[in-house]
């Protein structure tokens, strides 16, 4: 997909903050500092638009892009993030279970995986979360650019294993640096269109 335009059009933290239309929504979920800022503004051409920090945490709201008039992108907060108090990751965890499970709008999730290592238990418990709640589920196996090429069926393999990946969910090997697998990510996000 060429994208033409693409600006943040709201912050929220509670349901009647999320905008109201009737296009669809894919959230994109993962550790903290996982790329998932990279991620978006590789897949939008666009450099700053998604805040890139070294701080794990920087996320804090439901952070809605709408891409081309016809889709939004939803950063929700990084996961497995341990330096914010307990009442702060309880409070970000009922925003994103309410988001994730309440909105009509909501199509996929785009969960960001580092290809590097194999899942978290963090990571674990959200695939877990997502196929519970029969939400689908594209995973994103980022920082392909990092290992070399002949590494990535045996990371590829372990990432699939470790989630117990279900057979109608994707998995593509990313590159925020080199723009690999950014065709394929727009092909499937189509298909859930």
């Amino acid at each position: 997909m060429k994208v033409v335009s693409s600006d943040i059009v709201i912050s929220a933290v509670k349901p009647d903050q999320y905008p109201e239309t009737d296009l669809p929504e894919f959230a994109l979920a993962g550790r903290s500092n996982v790329g998932k800022s990279s991620f978006i503004n590789k897949m939008l051409n666009r450099k700053g638009l998604a805040r890139i920090s070294s701080k794990p945490g920087k996320t804090q709201t439901l952070n809605f892009y709408l891409i081309n008039e016809i889709l939004h992108f939803v950063d929700v907060p990084g996961y497995g993030y341990a330096k914010v108090s307990k009442k702060e990751r309880e409070a970000w965890g009922k925003m994103i279970e309410t988001y994730l499970t309440k909105r009509e709008q909501l199509k996929a999730v785009i969960m960001i995986v580092d290809l590097r290592h194999p899942p978290t238990q963090d990571d674990v418990m959200m695939y877990d979360f997502l196929k519970h709640y029969g939400i689908p589920c594209i995973v994103i196996a980022t920082k392909a650019d990092k290992i070399s090429k002949s590494q990535w069926q045996k990371h590829f393999k372990v990432t699939k294993e470790t989630l117990e990946l279900h057979p109608n969910d994707h998995i593509i090997l990313f590159s925020s640096e080199t723009g690999h697998g950014k065709d394929e990510a727009w092909s499937v996000i189509k298909s859930y269109m």
